[in-house]
């Protein structure tokens, strides 16, 4: 049985509602088993959380004028894919019951001037119920045997709203009780990645990029042989190929690297995709919509590589905090303090590097730095850097092979490097430079570890 989740690149516009419709024509002629997995329509989500900041300000007007977009691009959507039918006018008016919730929801947030999270929830969430409507009824109209189901029906979460967590003990039996019926029956079941419910019915989600995870709990819980992430990329690469124009596909990568590069910026796979894949041991493989004939990369749990580097990422938008004080010096304790400021700030740290006097983090937020230095001022000297960016080389048994750190620092022997942060892990090392100089430093590492130009 496979999981297949499509972004909303990949269901954009009707075009590529045919792309994806091929290759679900393709999987139930060889009787394959398989969860399809939508995102909302590209920039749907993004349309939505705004047309609701429109409407907590007050602006109602411009959150109906937001939501008129919304449907027309919906409605061309479903008259560009069939001739005009009974089943698509059943679809237009489905469609249309749908956003006239979205409508009374926009008007009790501008109404109450308020816009919680679980309000928000229940907006933002409304994209991938509308695609996955969509495909559904093309596919069937098409004559291929499918079934649509309500995420909310058993992907049970709790009540983290904007980032809520899966409640395996209760979602893994219900997954089973709605899904696998559908599946042996034969048909292909068409649901929603990035929504949940909680155990009473309040509508959640999985925060942004949570399509991806959506797949991966669903493999879990159904014991999927595969997970398969389609996108507009034909898989993990060596490097941004906006940034080196010789970066190449990775054939597979471990479960390892691929957490460490979806972190450390690799914008391909969300980060949390991989765990529970992980745990139950389940490869995940990344493949590009537009060409469905490229391989592109499988991720498992251990692979069969010969190169000492996988690949180079990056992260831009980073500060880091430079903390020295000479209480420090034969002290303990000191590391507790200043991770307490963090977490009193709710703000995770990306790299640590320490010395006798001194501390330096690296964070990815940038609303909390004057209250984190400020009471980091307490502790000792503070200094902030904004606007640098974190470079991380991710490979295989960095501490069984000599050499590499200085193959490192010899191809950025004209950067100036901030802040160093390795050995935590066997496959990461990882440094700061400014923004400015992240993508040359990345070009400089391509040239030096992969030979592109035979």
């Amino acid at each position: 049985m496979l999981v297949l989740k499509f972004g909303g690149t990949s269901v954009g516009s009707a075009e590529r509602f045919e792309g994806v419709l091929k290759l679900l024509s393709s999987l139930q002629n060889s009787n394959q088993q398989a969860v399809i997995v939508l995102s909302a329509m590209s920039g749907m989500t993004n349309a939505l959380i705004a047309g609701a900041n429109l409407a907590v300000n007050r602006d109602l007007k411009g959150a109906l004028q937001t939501l008129a977009t919304i449907r027309d691009t919906h409605e061309q959507c479903v008259e560009n894919l069939f001739v005009k039918s009974q089943q698509s006018m059943n679809l237009l008016k489905d469609i249309d019951a749908s956003l006239q919730e979205l409508e009374i929801l926009f008007k009790g947030i501008s109404y109450l001037g308020e816009l919680t999270k679980r309000s928000l929830d229940a907006v933002s969430g409304m994209g991938e119920l509308l695609s996955s409507k969509i495909l559904a009824a093309y596919a069937e109209s098409r004559g291929l045997k499918v079934q649509w189901v309500d995420a909310r029906d058993f992907m049970i979460t709790d009540e983290n709203f904007g980032k809520a967590n899966p409640l395996w003990a209760k979602l893994i039996p219900k997954a089973k009780e709605k899904l696998s019926p559908i599946l042996n029956s034969g048909k292909l079941v068409i649901t929603q990645g990035f929504i949940g419910a909680t155990e009473y019915g309040a509508s959640t989600t999985l925060g942004r990029g949570g399509s991806d995870f959506s797949a991966s709990v669903i493999g879990v819980a159904l014991d999927a042989s595969e997970i398969q992430i389609w996108t507009d990329v034909d898989g993990m690469m060596t490097a941004d190929p906006r940034v080196v124009k010789d970066a190449f596909v990775i054939s597979e990568v471990s479960f390892q690297e691929a957490s460490e590069l979806a972190y450390f910026g690799a914008k391909v796979l969300h980060p949390l995709t991989i765990a529970p894949a992980v745990d139950k041991n389940i490869p995940v493989r990344i493949l590009n919509t537009l060409r469905p004939e490229a391989k592109g990369t499988i991720i498992k749990a251990s692979v069969n590589a010969s190169g000492l580097i996988c690949a180079i990422a990056s992260k831009k938008g980073i500060s880091a905090f430079f903390i020295s004080s000479p209480r420090m010096l034969m002290a303990h304790g000191f590391l507790t303090r200043v991770f307490e400021v963090f977490d009193k700030h709710q703000t995770s740290i990306d790299l640590i590097s320490t010395s006798e006097v001194s501390v330096s983090v690296t964070t990815d937020r940038t609303d909390t730095l004057e209250k984190i230095s400020a009471d980091l001022a307490e502790h000792g000297e503070v200094r902030v850097l904004s606007n640098v960016a974190i470079i991380t080389v991710v490979g295989r048994q960095f501490r069984e092979k000599s050499g590499i750190a200085g193959q490192v620092f010899d191809a950025l022997r004209n950067i100036n490097i901030i802040m160093i942060s390795g050995g935590a892990s066997d496959i990461n090392l990882s440094f700061v430079v400014s923004e400015e100089q992240a993508d040359l430093a990345i070009r400089q590492l391509h040239d030096a570890f992969f030979d592109t130009k035979n």
